[in-house]
């Protein structure tokens, strides 16, 4: 029997709690040694993911760091047939073929929405942490799964930017991958 169905935030991090630099760029990953490709612990999240939701920031970054509108194949690569959505107030581009949904609702709805197409499989919050910060301030939040990557870049997009304290994350469990330290947290309600 499965268990029930997740909302994951699942990112890596720096050190110091940033998820992008102050230019929007996650080039300090790719610098990481192995953080160019996904590991075994990727692999596994994402077979249990069926729906994914990510901020007009962190689109456009893969958008153009991967050259999508280039070679729209890559998308399919990347996430299959997963349906994403994407919250935006601002016009962007689709790749052709993806199955995106553009929104500018609030994440309480849409993750209905989510619920309902991902089919008893988890939901990927991507980024950023502002988004991720909304579904957690709506009480939609049941995880945050982190790579630590040995990075410290001082300022940036923080990891989550809200107040979380101890009482509301539990610790479920450590791991190491490469460079990484894999770190998993339960969200309590």
């Amino acid at each position: 029997m499965r268990a029930v169905a997740k909302t994951q935030y699942f990112t890596a991090t720096t050190i110091d709690g940033y998820i992008a630099d102050e230019n929007h760029s996650l080039q300090w990953l790719f610098d990481v040694e192995g953080g160019d490709a996904p590991g075994a612990s990727f692999a596994a999240f994402f077979a249990e993911v069926g729906a994914m939701a990510m901020g007009a920031t962190t689109y456009e970054w893969v958008l153009e760091h991967e050259r999508l509108l280039d070679d729209p194949d890559k998308w399919r690569n990347f996430y299959g047939d997963t349906p994403a959505w994407v919250f935006t107030h601002r016009s962007l581009p689709a790749i052709p073929g993806a199955d995106i949904a553009f929104v500018r609702d609030d994440v309480g709805p849409v993750h209905n929405a989510m619920t309902g197409a991902a089919a008893a499989k988890n939901i990927w919050l991507v980024g950023g942490g502002e988004l991720v910060g909304q579904f957690a301030d709506r009480g939609l939040l049941d995880e945050i799964l982190l790579g630590v990557a040995p990075v410290t870049l001082g300022r940036g997009a923080p990891l989550l930017p809200r107040r979380l304290d101890a009482k509301r994350l539990e610790l479920v469990d450590v791991g190491r991958e490469g460079q990484f330290v894999q770190l998993r947290y339960r969200v309590r309600r």
